[in-house]
């Protein structure tokens, strides 16, 4: 069982919900009985619709034409997962539920009515005006390229960056590792031998691109040099000695 995460601003379940399809890069439909995976398939529009670019054999595709009226209701559910390994890897998973129409070149079209997005703080249920009005987060594409590059070619910075912890969130900790990153902070998985905890490192100021998130992590790097050594650092000393 995971640590309590720390209280610190990020994104709103709205943004949230929006950001999840975004990153994950397979989908589960289930609609008239059928139930189907799908890589790489679905889209989100600019007001919070989904496509989907079935293949002409899908039975998903052959129920949305011959239902009646107003399409086969359909329930889509999405896996957020995190791009570096850690224990409990799914850091959310978002269920969409609506009618599939068909969509102007051949994919089918759902406008969610219900949105329920699970995480580890809790379920909520986000009202489908909330989402269709909440924008992605805007490194939400970009986010598992930049987290797999920061914990593998630079893992230095990331034991810095563990100076800015209070240091009983870093407790008996084995590792640490980048989990999340979002235009308001990066998050961090404090792993020990039996259990694990997420710390949130807040930026001063929202990113809205890449280059502004280099910056705001080159402000937390310098933010953590100016620090005293923490725990993690001092007991891998400890160990050496």
């Amino acid at each position: 069982m995971g640590d309590t995460q720390d209280r610190a601003a990020g994104p709103g379940a709205g943004e949230r919900a929006r950001s999840v399809p975004v990153a994950a890069w397979s989908c589960s439909v289930t609609a008239d009985g059928v139930r189907e995976e799908h890589l790489g398939a679905h889209s989100v529009t600019g007001d919070g619709e989904v496509l989907l670019d079935l293949p002409g054999d899908s039975p998903l595709r052959a129920a949305a034409s011959r239902a009646p009226r107003g399409g086969p209701s359909a329930v889509l559910e999405f896996a957020d997962v995190a791009p570096v390994p850690v224990r409990q890897r799914i850091r959310a998973r978002l269920w969409l539920a609506g009618r599939f129409a068909p969509a102007d070149g051949g994919p089918l079209r759902l406008r969610p009515t219900r949105v329920v997005l699970r995480q580890p703080s809790g379920t909520v249920l986000v009202g489908p005006d909330e989402f269709t009005a909440a924008r992605p987060d805007p490194l939400a594409g970009a986010e598992a390229r930049l987290l797999t590059h920061l914990a593998g070619a630079h893992p230095d910075a990331v034991e810095r960056l563990t100076r800015l912890v209070r240091p009983g969130s870093l407790h008996a900790a084995t590792r640490v590792v980048p989990l999340a990153v979002d235009r308001h902070g990066l998050t961090l998985r404090v792993e020990r031998t039996r259990a694990h905890g997420d710390v949130r490192l807040p930026f001063h100021t929202p990113a809205d691109d890449v280059a502004q998130l280099t910056e705001r992590l080159h402000a937390l790097l310098a933010r953590a040099g100016a620090a005293c050594p923490r725990a993690l650092q001092r007991q891998r000393a400890d160990g050496d000695g």
